[in-house]
């Protein structure tokens, strides 16, 4: 972003990447737009003390034009994005709507923040105010098109000016699997190689609903399997059984001590994640039926990208959660340095053994299970894939992992907004699933060899 002189009212016309509308949307998520009818969003605002020349760090340069009598010289905000990895994230989502966030797991350094469908902040930011309040009315209004369910067409709740990566909250689906094994291996002492119940079926408890996993298959022919395998074939049944045994306490205190019951600056204020219990309001449930399907990330439980990125970046980061930020360094008018962020731990779910277990477990799913498709030649990745259904839309894809996995550089989470055709890992959401293609049922129960929900 620059801020160039003209001969107008307001002295000064903001300009992004140049003006040109391909890289602005690029990074339109994380520069946001500074609006002649008073909107302002993103860096723009949460960065403006500095852009402006005004924040209380700028006290001698301050001084200076007082003395002087200049006007204040804005400062250059030094972002943690890192441009290569930013395109490439771009380039991965394609035309589709979604959203990835990186990170650096051993320092929190945001490298990317890509959102779409995006924006140009240009057209934001003309000095006409009319002008900018129709574009910015027709964006909040411009709800993307996320699929067809029985041939009625479906509208994101999300527009284009939305940052998805930190302000829009998705079912999980099976990538919260990863806390949910954390929660049974920290509280309640499973180990990867514990032999744990994968039942055919299960039984909400409570209730007479019975739930399967995908396709009817069984997830082993002996209805029991270690927690290894079960996340390496995602196996529904038997995450239904192990969140319902750690229990809403052992649940719920996982969940809070990641952080997710609370906003983050980084600068920009994320949204809250939701889990039963921890919601508020009279329709919060947290019926042990409704704990039991937060165990397969499906529910009530909602969560943001970032957050998702985070489960795995404290895995990666031997059970310490860095802070997540934007901003490396501060500049005065002059070039000199202002202040720089220093890396802050912000959380410790668990301990360094439990990352251990769970490395191992994200590694297996990567190299025999669920998500073969993540693998990359010369590198040990760990991840987990999750499909989520999102009644009354179409499922919502996500991956979430890390790399390399014995020296972790980088922590993905990769939405995919209710782009998914079947359910294949949804198979107990909060509401029946819709029927998958039969050759996507074929092809699940021959790949795995246990028949799970897994693709």
């Amino acid at each position: 972003m620059t801020s160039e002189p003209v001969d107008d009212n307001f002295k000064y016309q903001r300009t992004y990447s140049g003006g040109d509308a391909g890289p602005a949307s690029l990074y339109a998520p994380v520069t946001g737009y500074f609006s002649v009818n008073g909107t302002v969003t993103g860096m723009e605002r949460y960065a403006n003390s500095y852009l402006a020349g005004e924040d209380d760090s700028l006290w001698l340069d301050r001084l200076q034009n007082l003395i002087t009598g200049e006007e204040a010289q804005g400062s250059s905000v030094e972002l943690t994005i890192d441009p290569k990895i930013q395109q490439a994230a771009w380039d991965a989502l394609g035309d589709r709507n979604g959203a990835a966030v990186v990170l650096d797991p051993k320092t929190g350094a945001i490298l990317a923040m890509v959102s779409k469908p995006s924006y140009d902040p240009n057209t934001l930011a003309v000095h006409d105010a009319e002008e900018a309040t129709a574009t910015s009315e027709r964006l909040i209004n411009e709800k993307p098109v996320v699929g067809s369910v029985e041939g009625e067409e479906r509208r994101s709740v999300y527009g284009p000016t939305i940052n998805r990566t930190i302000n829009a909250t998705f079912p999980p689906g099976s990538t919260f699997k990863v806390l949910t094994s954390a929660a049974a291996i920290e509280y309640n002492g499973l180990t990867p190689t514990t032999q744990i119940d994968a039942p055919n079926s299960y039984t909400l408890p409570g209730t007479s609903t019975s739930v399967g996993n995908f396709g009817g298959f069984p997830c082993s022919p002996t209805e029991r399997m270690t927690l290894l395998e079960a996340l390496q074939d995602s196996c529904n049944t038997a995450y239904l059984k192990v969140a319902t045994d750690v229990g809403r306490d052992g649940m719920q205190r996982m969940f809070e001590d990641f952080g997710f019951t609370e906003s983050l600056e980084v600068p920009m204020t994320t949204s809250i994640g939701a889990y039963p219990g921890l919601i508020g309001g009279e329709g919060d449930d947290d019926s042990d039926a409704r704990i039991a399907l937060s165990g397969i990330g499906q529910g009530s439980v909602r969560m943001t990208p970032l957050q998702v990125a985070m489960i795995s970046a404290a895995v990666a980061n031997d059970g310490d959660l860095m802070k997540p930020y934007l901003i490396q360094s501060v500049r005065d008018s002059d070039l000199e340095l202002v202040s720089q962020t220093k890396p802050s731990r912000y959380k410790s779910p668990f301990s360094s053994s439990t990352a251990d277990a769970l490395t191992d477990m994200m590694l297996a799913v990567v190299n025999n299970g669920s998500g073969t498709a993540a693998q990359v030649s010369g590198v040990q990745v760990a991840g987990k894939t999750g499909t989520a259904q999102d009644d009354p839309r179409s499922p919502t894809l996500w991956f979430t992992g890390f790399a390399p996995a014995d020296d972790p550089q980088v922590a993905i989470a990769i939405v995919l907004e209710n782009e998914g055709e079947s359910t294949l890992e949804s198979s107990a959401g909060s509401s029946p699933p819709r029927s998958p293609d039969r050759s996507s049922r074929r092809r699940s129960a021959n790949e795995t060899g246990r028949g799970s929900d897994a693709r």
